[in-house]
């Protein structure tokens, strides 16, 4: 058993998070064979706030420049032009987060690379949050039937599952994403809260490996 955990807090409609993904996944790759890596939904859009993104259009058109200004992704033109400017999808946290709830049932393990394809299909491809269908093909890339996936999306145990991470994070007063912990045996530090680079969080969870990392005499 790994004795330590990294958990990402995330959205799969934070742009900012799809900003962060190819961090995460850095530090995941770096550090994967001796830390545990648990991938939570914040439920960042749910309730009154979903809605057709046209009614938040204006702010994202002028929010996604400069998060591709800092951290390098870009923002396809499936999303650009075919969601965005069109304005009539709705935006809904749930639909995604569901489906990394069933994913990781199945292959906790690669759950930061899932995430970080949702966000490529929402952000780049342009899928439309609400469609469930289009999920089905990204769970295929990691070998799972993509049409099962789909069917396993709208069973009870993972609507269910979802909707007690949502509450967990709120439960932590966790507002903002991405955030990143890490868990040593006895305490709980806090790695990232918004964006940051692969370099500053690498330091930083060097340096908690070393606090916990056991003296000898």
């Amino acid at each position: 058993m790994k004795k330590y955990q990294i958990i990402y807090i995330y959205d799969a409609l934070c742009g900012w998070c799809y900003g962060f993904s190819p961090v995460m996944q850095q530090i995941h790759d770096k550090y994967k064979e001796n830390i545990t890596f648990t991938v939570l939904s914040g439920g960042m859009v749910t309730g009154a706030r979903v809605g057709p993104i046209g009614q938040v259009a204006a702010y994202i058109r002028e929010a996604y420049k400069t998060v591709e200004s800092h951290t390098g992704v870009c923002f396809g033109e499936g999303f650009l032009h075919d969601i965005l400017e069109k304005g009539e999808a709705i935006f809904n946290s749930v639909p995604p987060a569901r489906a990394l709830t069933v994913f990781k049932s199945y292959l906790p393990e690669q759950a930061v690379a899932f995430a970080g394809g949702l966000q490529k299909a929402i952000y780049d491809d342009g899928i439309e949050p609400e469609n469930l269908a289009a999920y089905g093909k990204y769970a295929a890339t990691f070998g799972l039937d993509p049409a099962y996936f789909v069917l396993q999306m709208q069973q009870n145990q993972y609507v269910d599952a979802t909707e007690e991470e949502f509450q967990q994070v709120a439960e932590w007063g966790i507002q903002g994403f991405p955030t990143v912990l890490m868990a040593t045996s006895n305490q709980l530090y806090l790695i990232a809260s918004g964006y940051a680079s692969f370099e500053h969080m690498d330091t930083i969870i060097q340096q908690i490996l070393q606090e916990a990392a056991p003296t000898t005499r």
